[in-house]
C-alpha cells in the first residue's frame, strides 16, 4: 500500500506524541525527585535534555525510517548523460590516486569529466594526480589537473565549477573510494525525481585501523545514514555533503558557486531548500571515505561540522523555509540537537561522575534504560540497512562488536563536546581552518 509523504509525516508525528506521553509518565517520579535539589523548571530542563528529548528524536527517526520506501533504483533506466566531477584536494598524496582509480572503474553510460583541483597542496598531490591522468584517462573519462592557489575548499570548487559544461556536477572528496555503480545510481535518482540535488551514502573505508575508526563505522553506517534517510523521506536532506553529492549545475552557478564558509555544502543545500527545491538521498550511491584515526583530528572535524550548521542558521532561519514545511520541522530538530549537546556536556556527564559518588538523582537506574533502548533502535536500523542496501549491493557488514559497544557507550562523549566548541567558535567568529 502506497503512503504519501504527508501521511508518513502525520503517522510519525502521532506515534511520536504517543511516545512522549509514555516518556512523561515514566519521568514524572524522576522529575519530582530532582525538583527537591534543583527546582521544578530546572529539573524539567535537565531531564528533557538528557532523556526525553533524545528519546523522542530517536523514536521519530526509527518510525520514519521504517516508513521510508522510495522507488528502487533498479527500476530506473541506466543514465547516459555526460556528468562532471569536482575533486578538491589539499595534501592528499596518499589516497587521491586510488580515488581517481575508483572513478575509472565505474560503469557509466555517458562521459565523465573529472577536474582534480589542487588547492595549493604542499606534498606530492600534483604528482599523484598526474600519475592518475596518465593511467586512467580515456575517451569516456577525461581527467584534468587544475591548480588553485587560494586556500579554502570553496575556492577550489568554484574554480572547477567555471569549467563545468554538463548539466549535472558531482563533488567528491579526494580520499574516497567510489563503489560500483555509485555514479549511475546518483545520476539516476536525480533524473527520476523532481529535485536539484541528491546526497550519496558515505561509509567508512578504514574501519580496521583502530578502535576510533571502528566506532566511526557505526556512526556513518547507522546514525548518519538514518538521519539522511529520514530527511530524504521528507524531501529535505539538510546536507548534500561535499564528500559525494550531485547538483544542478545551472542552479549552483546562479548562486555564484559555493559560499565562503567552512560548511559550504550545508549552506548551499539550505539555499536550495530555502527556495523550495527538493533534495533527496540515495542510499545505493555509496562512497567509502577515510575517517580520522586520531582523536584530535576527529574532534576538530566535528568542530568544523558544528560550525557549518551555525553558518547555515546565520543565513537561513527555520521559519523562513515556508516553501517546504517539512524542512521547517527538520531544521528545528537541528536546534534541538544544540540543546541536547549542551545537556549532555553540562548535565549528563556531571551526573555520571556524581553517580560514582552515590548521587543518583540525575543519572540512576532509569537512565540505564537508554542503553537497551539504543541497542533496540540501532538493531532496527541495522536490519533495514542490511536488507535494503547492503545485500542488494553485494556488500556484507563486517564483524565489529568492540566498535559497536564503544560507539554505544562512549562516542557521544566525543561528539557533544566537539559540537559545543564548534557552536561557540562560530558564534564568536573564530578563525577558520579547512583541516
Amino acid at each position: 500500500m502506497y503512503i504519501t509523504v504527508k501521511n508518513k509525516f502525520i503517522i510519525s508525528i502521532i506515534l511520536t506524541l504517543a511516545n512522549l506521553a509514555l516518556l512523561l509518565y515514566i519521568a514524572i517520579p524522576w522529575i519530582q525527585s530532582l525538583s527537591s535539589e534543583f527546582g521544578l523548571i530546572m529539573s524539567i530542563i535537565i531531564i528533557c535534555g538528557i532523556a526525553i528529548g533524545p528519546g523522542l528524536l530517536n523514536f521519530f527517526l526509527i518510525i520514519s525510517t521504517i516508513l521510508d520506501k522510495q522507488k528502487d533504483i533498479q527500476i530506473f533506466d541506466k543514465p547516459n548523460e555526460d556528468v562532471s566531477i569536482l575533486v578538491a584536494a589539499y595534501n592528499e598524496e596518499e589516497l587521491i590516486y586510488e580515488t581517481l582509480k575508483s572513478v575509472s572503474q565505474q560503469e557509466y553510460g555517458g562521459k565523465i569529466y573529472l577536474f582534480a583541483l589542487d588547492n595549493n597542496s604542499k606534498d606530492n598531490t600534483k604528482l599523484e594526480i598526474m600519475r592518475g591522468i596518465k593511467d586512467f584517462s580515456r575517451d569516456d573519462l577525461i581527467i584534468e589537473y587544475i591548480f588553485e592557489p587560494k586556500q579554502g575548499k570553496f575556492h577550489a570548487l568554484n574554480t572547477g565549477l567555471k569549467l563545468v559544461k554538463t548539466n549535472k556536477v558531482i563533488t567528491l572528496d579526494a580520499d574516497s573510494w567510489v563503489y560500483k555503480d555509485a555514479i549511475s545510481n546518483l545520476v539516476a535518482r536525480m533524473e527520476n525525481e523532481e529535485c536539484v540535488s541528491v546526497a550519496g551514502a558515505t561509509m567508512v573505508r578504514n574501519s580496521r585501523d583502530n578502535l576510533l575508526t571502528k566506532m566511526q563505522e557505526w556512526d556513518y553506517f547507522l546514525s548518519i545514514a538514518a538521519v539522511k534517510k529520514m530527511q530524504g523521506l521528507f524531501q529535505g536532506t539538510l546536507v548534500a555533503q561535499g564528500a559525494f553529492s550531485i547538483y544542478d549545475t545551472k542552479l549552483i552557478k546562479e548562486y555564484g558557486g559555493w559560499y565562503d564558509c567552512i560548511g559550504e555544502d550545508i549552506v548551499i543545500t539550505w539555499k536550495m531548500l530555502y527556495e523550495g527545491h527538493k533534495v533527496y538521498y540515495e542510499p545505493k550511491a555509496i562512497v567509502f571515505t577515510s575517517v580520522p584515526i586520531k582523536l584530535k583530528v576527529l574532534f576538530n572535524q566535528r568542530v568544523r561540522w558544528a560550525r557549518g550548521m551555525i553558518e547555515g542558521f546565520r543565513r537561513f532561519k527555520p521559519w523562513n523555509f515556508y516553501k517546504n514545511k517539512y524542512v521547517i520541522f527538520l531544521t528545528f530538530i537541528d536546534i534541538a540537537i544544540v540543546y541536547f549537546d549542551f545537556a549532555f556536556v553540562f548535565f549528563l556527564i556531571p551526573g555520571i561522575i556524581a553517580c560514582f559518588f552515590g548521587y543518583t538523582q540525575i543519572v540512576g537506574i532509569i537512565t540505564l534504560f537508554t542503553i537497551p533502548l539504543n541497542f533496540i533502535s540501532f538493531s532496527i536500523l541495522l536490519w533495514k540497512e542490511r536488507k535494503y542496501v547492503f545485500k542488494p549491493m553485494g556488500l556484507k557488514i563486517r564483524r565489529n562488536i568492540k566498535g559497536y559497544v564503544a560507539f554505544l557507550l562512549t562516542y557521544q562523549m566525543i561528539m557533544s563536546p566537539a559540537a559545543l566548541l564548534g557552536y561557540f567558535k562560530e558564534l564568536t567568529r573564530s578563525k577558520r581552518k579547512w583541516k
